[in-house]
């Protein structure tokens, strides 16, 4: 077999890099869909990276302490494929074969939990960036935490390779300013600078200097002006590794569709090749025109060395492990609990139930208090907001700040390799919410933490990809939302989250709590740590809410079931049930009472979560809303999109169908009928039909 050399490139290397390459283009042209160009291109770079750099168990994909890999151009998916099989994932040349279609292992972007090796989803370009940022925080975090002297127990890198695409992105932004504030050394990323995207050539869009860019974001930056010079990448990658105190970019300039009739185009992008292009690629790089799907014996044995380097490295680390845990058992069995995605036992144990108040409190408060009651106990348990924690009630008490250690000169100075200086626990984000959301994915996807993000309910859409994408890879991240209606008041209808509820509950595999009070928000909060592999919205108030008479009313304890009976007709026998969530069930609880004595039988739900009772089965969902109960009345300060599912035809839905205005929020609520009296009228109304 011939082939043409490049630069620095033996046989070896320019065997296993094309095989990389036509692996791709093979794949990509037998679905007939997909992006063959970046893995063209980009073969030479990651190639040096996973053979020489990347510490990493094929055998064993969720060892802990493996270096992070990120493809954040999910587009060039084949790329990350044909290198996961080479290297002796449970991913297998039929796998590579079925690329896009159904039931694989190889869709067209990445899944995080669809194929092994794949560390975060990606695709939504950006989003890999920042989710790389995320597993470097945890890295730096739970080094700092868990590592002593001589035992260095948590110590490895996140490597990606990005995109002009993921630069162009207003997340990846965010997330380089905060990483390079934070000096987080141990992240490496290699930028594909190709200088094309879908569309155009980036001379048409994106023509700022991209070094200086990351240099004033305080990231250490290097170019390689040849992306097959294999030196080159590799010298760039170790002096990455050398500087320990920012995290780096290596600048490599690559030609998309690399060797083929379109390398340099557009066409090289988003399409196949097509036959005759195929054909003169190969020819052009001296690989065989047949059979397709060609995987040179020299070539793999070369790759699946990987499999007996992992297991050495699995092997000593555990060995560390035993060292470590007879030296520090303590550390050891919580570090352990923390992989294993374990809780400590009563975890929940200092929560305390709240005490009946007419005047109550709201529920971002008493969300504040619970996070304070439980925090300690949950040591992988960090996050933060969006420069809101005075609002949110999100900081953790005297937990610390995440933060670099700094010398007197103002340099980043990591003490021993910088794992000493990143034990706090409060993230600071800044005004960042699309980073926040993104970031905290990465928290999760790394394993051994539990990541909260906190903003109002209005800027949820400024986090909506990461919230999906946390959805779609079942990724534990808490997101809370306060200030979450109308009733936030003079802010106006611009801060007044009116169809955010909504859109929230249409983003499938996302739990959505929206308590009622004090002890529904503490058992929001219990519901929401121990659910396994599902993002959670917790949505609380800014105004006060009553803390409900629970020797009057149900137990807050049945929000773990999505809804509840919380208070009864006489009888049992309700002529009219009243729905409600959040704020609006203390104006359901009020109308009861008058309907009451109108001698109208009511029962009020309290509804905080319809993911939860929707996972109840459908004996439970009748008892609480009997099926031969028509008239039903559902009461939420938002739109009514989503409610006839309770409410049925003959239902009526009382909410918010506009925007709302500024104004002090009892008015508003008065307004815009959000009382007991105008529940009660549509009620008569209603079972006089």
């Amino acid at each position: 077999m011939t082939t043409a050399l490049s630069p620095n490139v033996t046989a070896l290397d320019q065997l296993c890099i094309n095989t990389i390459r036509f692996l791709s283009v093979d794949a990509v042209e037998k679905a007939n869909s997909g992006h063959p160009g970046m893995p063209l291109g980009a073969a030479p770079m990651a190639y040096v990276l996973w053979t020489k750099f990347l510490r990493h168990a094929p055998e064993d994909p969720q060892w802990f302490n493996r270096d992070r890999f990120v493809l954040s151009a999910g587009h060039g998916s084949m790329l990350l494929y044909s290198l996961l099989h080479l290297t002796g994932y449970d991913l297998t040349i039929d796998d590579i074969k079925q690329f896009r279609q159904w039931g694989s292992k190889t869709p067209g972007h990445p899944e995080r939990g669809h194929t092994p090796g794949v560390e975060v989803t990606t695709g939504p370009l950006g989003q890999g960036f920042a989710n790389g940022v995320g597993l470097a925080i945890a890295e730096a975090y739970l080094a700092a935490k868990y590592n002593r002297p001589g035992d260095p127990v948590i110590d490895h890198y996140t490597y990606g390779i990005v995109s002009d695409g993921d630069l162009m992105e207003g997340v990846a932004a965010e997330a380089a300013s905060l990483a390079g504030h934070l000096g987080l050394g141990k992240l490496i990323y290699l930028y594909d600078d190709n200088k094309i995207t879908l569309a155009s050539s980036t001379n048409v869009t994106f023509t700022e200097d991209h070094a200086m860019r990351f240099e004033s974001y305080g990231w250490h930056v290097q170019k390689v002006e040849d992306g097959n010079d294999l030196a080159a990448i590799e010298l760039a990658i170790r002096s990455a590794q050398e500087e320990t105190g920012r995290p780096s970019i290596i600048m490599v300039r690559t030609h998309i569709g690399y060797g083929s009739p379109k390398q340099d185009s557009t066409g090289a992008h988003g399409s196949p090749l097509g036959a005759d292009a195929v054909k003169a690629t190969k020819e052009k790089l001296g690989w065989p025109l047949t059979p397709d799907f060609l995987v040179p014996e020299e070539a793999l044995r070369h790759f699946r060395e990987a499999v007996e380097t992992g297991k050495q490295l699995t092997r000593k680390w555990e060995e560390r492990m035993v060292i470590y845990a007879q030296k520090y058992p303590e550390l050891a069995h919580e570090l352990r609990s923390l992989i294993h995605d374990e809780l400590p036992r009563n975890w929940d144990k200092d929560i305390q139930p709240f005490k009946a108040d007419s005047k109550g409190m709201a529920t971002r408060a008493a969300g504040g208090e619970v996070m304070q009651q439980f925090f300690h106990h949950l040591p992988g348990f960090i996050g933060g907001s969006a420069d809101l924690n005075t609002s949110t009630n999100t900081e953790l008490k005297d937990a610390g700040n995440f933060e670099c250690i700094k010398s007197e000169v103002g340099d980043i100075q990591g003490i021993a390799k910088g794992v000493w200086g990143f034990e706090g626990r409060n993230l600071h984000y800044g005004v960042r919410e699309h980073a926040m959301g993104a970031i905290s994915n990465g928290l999760a996807a790394h394993g051994g933490i539990i990541p909260f993000t906190a903003t109002f309910l209005n800027f949820a859409d400024y986090m909506r990809p990461p919230i999906r994408l946390a959805a779609l890879s079942h990724l534990k991240v808490v997101f809370i939302f306060t200030h979450d209606s109308i009733a936030l008041g003079e802010d106006g209808p611009t801060h007044q989250p009116v169809e955010i509820l909504a859109s929230l509950r249409a983003i499938p595999n996302l739990v959505v709590i929206r308590p009622a009070d004090a002890n529904e928000t503490a058992e929001a909060w219990k519901a929401a740590i121990e659910l396994r592999d599902q993002p959670v919205s917790l949505i609380f108030t800014r105004q006060h809410v009553p803390t409900l008479d629970r020797s009057k009313y149900a137990s807050a304890e049945g929000l773990r079931y999505g809804a509840y009976t919380l208070i009864d007709a006489p009888d049992g026998k309700p002529q009219l049930i009243l729905i409600a969530t959040g704020s609006e069930v203390d104006l359901a609880v009020k109308a009861q009472e008058q309907l009451t004595a109108f001698n109208i039988p009511t029962r009020v739900v309290s509804m905080p979560s319809w993911e939860l009772f929707e996972a109840q089965t459908q004996e439970y969902k009748d008892t609480v809303l009997p099926p031969d109960v028509k008239a039903r009345i559902s009461v939420e300060a938002g739109i009514a999109q989503g409610w006839e599912r309770y409410t049925g035809e003959k239902g009526v839905n009382i909410s918010i169908e506009h925007f709302g205005a500024s104004a002090p929020g009892p008015v508003l609520l008065r307004e815009f009928g959000f009382t007991p009296e105008n529940i009660v009228e549509k009620a008569v109304a209603l079972v006089k039909l």
